[in-house]
Parts: structure tokens; C-alpha cells; sequence
């Protein structure tokens, strides 16, 4: 399994990925965010799935970009690309992975702004090659370990807000996916593009790094349930002895 986050507000992009690979009862680090940067031209591709796929597909996209980059224009015509070469493998491997028993189910996050782009977008790419577009109704999407991240983000974040405001955000959405779940873990890398910079930023943090961030929202989450205006569930005990008073006389 593993967590990558995407994140699109009117300031621009967030990307957020672990680095574990379960590989049986084998684990190791792995980068999962691959990225393009040129003059107007910047992009990235995050992705779940069997780790053979993404990198057979990564190298048949690279070749395609040095080849034909001035094709793309606009970051969904690079979307169709990727996902040409995700069929390309499907056709290559498919049927011979699920003769194994594994299933081909490579999902992608691809952010980005071309130069024809008006704004940033940020697209989930399907395993079969088609794909949607994450706009701001709904303006993140996780593939992965999703269960323990769509809450925190559901609760706290909107297209309004802020690049910076959106990175925390990311942050505490892996974070309660890191305590959920054991095929999640650091390092941790980011990636982030500023509306019409055309560059983005990847940066890896080390478990160190970003643990006394944990320790502080966890202490402020008990904080939080301790001061709950909550007098009204105290009738829930109230209810019980109730019920064990009646009980008790009945017998």
C-alpha cells in the first residue's frame, strides 16, 4: 500500500507521497513522485500501485517527453500520454501478472501547469487510462491507503486556502494514515507549484525532522476532547444507572 496526496487551492498545487514498498514481508524506501521541469513546462506524477508497472511505464513516458515534449501544450495532453503508456504496458504485462495472482492496478496523481494552462490542474489517472479532473468542490484526492487522510482533509481544508495552510493540512492527513495503517511510513516527500511559477519544489523530510509536529497535535487533539462543550452526553450514565435501578427491581 502506500500514501500519495494531491491538493489543488487558487494558490496552486500541494503533492505529498510516502516511500515505503511492501514487497511480500520485505520493505524498503522508494521514491514515488517523478517530475518534469522546463521553461513553462512543469509537472509531476505520483502513483500506487505494483512498483514494476509504474517504473516500465515512467520509462516509457520519459522517452516520449525527451522525444515529443513540444507536443504538450497543456497538461491534459500529457495526462492522455502517460496513460497511452499505462495501456502499453497493461498490453505487455497485464495477463501475465494476474496468471501470478497480481492484479495491474497502477492509479496516478498528476499536477501540473503547461504553458497554455491557465492555471494549475491536477488530474487522478486510472488504471485503465482515463482519468478526472480535481477541481475545487473537492479539491484533493489520495490514492492508496485513503480511509485515515479523507477525514482530516473533509474536515479542515478548502480551495481557498492557503499553499502553506494546505501543506499542514497534508501533513496531519499522513500522518493519521501513518498511524493507521503499517505499509505507510517516511521519508516523506513533497512537492509544490506556486500558480504560474512553473517550477516545482521537491523536498524530503526525515521522520526526525517532522515527529515534534505529531507530538504536538496529538496533544492538542486530547486538549480538544477534554474542553468539548459535551455536558449533554453526560445524560448517557445517567441513562445506565437508570436502567440498572429498573432492572434490578424487576428481578
Amino acid at each position: 500500500m502506500t500514501f500519495c496526496l494531491g491538493i489543488k487551492t487558487k494558490h496552486g498545487l500541494i503533492g505529498l507521497s510516502d516511500t515505503r514498498i511492501t514487497s511480500g514481508n520485505e520493505t524498503t524506501t522508494s521514491k514515488k513522485v517523478y517530475t518534469v521541469n522546463r521553461e513553462k513546462h512543469s509537472f509531476f506524477i505520483m502513483t500506487s500501485g505494483l512498483r514494476s508497472v509504474r517504473d516500465k511505464a515512467i520509462t516509457y513516458f520519459t522517452e516520449v517527453i525527451e522525444e515529443q515534449d513540444h507536443n504538450f501544450n497543456k497538461l491534459y495532453k500529457a495526462v492522455n500520454e502517460f496513460g497511452n503508456q499505462v495501456k502499453r504496458v497493461a498490453k505487455e504485462d497485464k495477463e501475465y501478472l494476474e496468471e501470478s495472482g497480481l492484479s495491474f492496478n497502477l492509479f496516478s496523481v498528476i499536477g501540473g501547469q503547461l504553458e497554455d494552462d491557465k492555471e494549475p490542474k491536477l488530474y487522478l489517472l486510472y488504471p485503465q487510462g482515463n482519468w478526472i479532473e480535481i477541481r475545487k468542490g473537492t479539491p484533493f484526492v489520495i490514492i492508496g491507503n485513503t480511509g485515515a487522510g479523507n477525514p482530516v482533509l473533509r474536515r479542515s481544508l478548502s480551495y481557498e486556502d492557503s499553499l502553506d495552510y494546505a501543506l499542514k493540512c497534508a501533513f496531519l492527513a499522513f500522518d493519521a494514515t501513518l498511524i493507521s495503517a503499517n505499509d505507510v511510513d517516511f521519508p516523506l516527500d513533497t512537492v509544490i507549484l506556486e500558480n504560474n511559477s512553473y517550477h516545482t519544489i521537491e523536498k524530503r523530510f526525515e521522520k526526525k525532522e517532522l515527529e515534534h509536529i505529531s507530538v504536538f497535535w496529538n496533544g492538542r487533539l486530547k486538549s480538544a476532547i477534554q474542553e468539548l462543550p459535551a455536558e449533554i452526553l453526560k445524560r448517557a450514565f445517567e441513562q445506565e444507572e437508570e436502567m440498572n435501578v429498573f432492572s434490578n427491581g424487576s428481578s
